[in-house]
Order: structure tokens, then sequence, then C-alpha cells
């Protein structure tokens, strides 16, 4: 608003509805010029009448919220493509029906194939035996189900060799310590089985013996994850073991033991 040389505020113009004789100023700012109307020493009257605002057209007020419907529509589409980018890229390492991709060379005495489960079973002098996978891998993530029913005192002495050199990460009832490790990491060093990559609280985990748990293990740089039925149960680093290898399934020598494996697949990282 503009100011006289004199110092004095300039009023707006005034104008009075004929019919009504209500008062008012011809302000497009007429909502601001009510703030400013004490410098010119005016006071409203009771039945002043303000213009009333122009409603925005229906055009432009759906414009306005048409950026905020978008964020609304498309924020499950994003959410599922990041999940999408994350979730690892799986192929079978177990097809359901033979030993293929599988180093087959004494496989058969140990090894089946029933309803498309993978049974592993130690022979009758106890022999024990690895099943290695043709190919080597270096970082991946291995998923499986695996389930085993304990028949003698021994227990099942069973797991999942990888890298080189050789780490395990152990199923059942460790050979050296005759107690259940299932879910932590051996290494065959002293101590056999670190502290830090012991699964503690893997029985609280696992479903009842008998049944199918589902394990997942990552190997990525020098750290090693194990997760059962989803849950993390164990992680372990360590810089010696960073050679790629083939992967192996074992059913360990001098024990009377079955293992079932289903489900096998792997992404490469």
């Amino acid at each position: 608003m503009r100011r006289q040389r004199t110092g004095r505020v300039t009023c707006p113009p005034a104008w009075q509805n004929a019919s009504t004789g209500a008062q008012g100023f011809n302000s497009p700012h007429h909502h601001r010029s009510a703030r400013h109307l004490r410098g010119c020493g005016w006071r409203k009257p009771r039945d002043t009448i303000w213009p009333a605002a122009t409603p925005l057209p229906l055009k432009t007020r759906f414009c306005s919220v048409l950026p905020l419907l978008l964020v609304v529509l498309l924020a499950p589409v994003r959410a599922a493509s990041e999940g999408a980018a994350t979730e690892p890229q799986w192929v079978p390492l177990f097809n359901g029906k033979d030993l293929s991709g599988f180093k087959r060379e004494g496989a058969a005495a140990f090894w089946r194939i029933e309803d498309g489960v993978l049974v592993g079973e130690n022979d009758a002098a106890k022999t024990g035996h690895y099943l290695w996978t043709e190919k080597a891998y270096g970082d991946f993530v291995l998923e499986f189900d695996v389930r085993w029913t304990t028949t003698t005192p021994r227990g099942v002495d069973t797991g999942i060799e990888m890298r080189q050199p050789r780490l395990q990460l152990q199923l059942g009832v460790s050979g050296s310590l005759r107690v259940d490790m299932t879910g932590s990491f051996y290494t065959g060093g002293k101590p056999a089985y670190p502290e830090a990559g012991q699964a503690k609280t893997a029985k609280e985990l696992m479903h009842p013996e008998g049944q199918w748990n589902t394990f997942r293990i990552q190997a990525k740089g020098d750290t090693f994850t194990c997760w059962i039925n989803g849950t993390k149960a164990s992680e372990y680093t360590d810089p010696k073991f960073s050679g790629a290898a083939p992967l192996g399934l074992q059913i360990h020598g001098g024990v009377e033991m079955k293992v079932e494996f289903r489900n096998l697949r792997i992404a490469e990282q």
C-alpha cells in the first residue's frame, strides 16, 4: 500500500452496494486491506459484506491434487519393483528328478530321489559320502528344506560344505562335541566351532525332529550367515575362507543316518 509524501496511509477506494447500502473496498486483496484500514481511520460497519472469494474451477482443483494422487497410486508399484530388485535370482540346485549338476561318482550307493526329495543314507559299512556340485561357488545364497530323524544315540551328523579352505554349516550332532550344533559354522580348526559362529537359539527356531525346516545360507565376502525358518541364527566372519569351491552335502562316516533335502535353490551374488 503506497504512502503519500505526508506519511498518511492512502485508503483504498470505497464501494457501496446500491440495494443494501453495504460498504466495502475495491481492493483485490480485501482480506489483507482490513488490516490496513485503521491507518485510514475507518471502522467496519456491522452490515459490511466483503466480496466472496471466487471458487476455483473443477479442472484447476483436480490438477492440484493430481500429483498427490499419483504418489499414492504408484507407491505399491515402486515397493514391488524394489522388492524384486533385492530378491535373489534363484536357480534350482536340485531338479527333483536326478543328480544333474552334481558329481555322481560313487553317489548311487548313498543318494537317491524319492518323490522329488533327495535322500542321503549311509551304507552298511557306514563309509560316509559327500555329494559335490560340479560348479564352484564364491559368493552365493543357498536355500533348502531339510529333515531327519534320529535312530541311534549318535544322532544324525550332516552339513553343507562350502568355500576353500573348507567351511561347513553343521546340521545335526557334531561328531567331535557330541552335541547338536545345527546352524553353527564348523571350521575344522581350534576351536572347531568358534563361538561367534554358533547358532545358540537353533533349538528354539526349529520345528520338531522329523518335520521340514528351511535353511538359508549366505556367503558374501568374508561373512557367512545362516537363517533357520526365516530367522537369523548365526553369522561368522573369517577372511581365511575366501576361495570359490563346489558345495557338498555330507553323510558323515561312521554314523547310521538318513537325511532328506528338497527345494534346493541357489543365487550367485
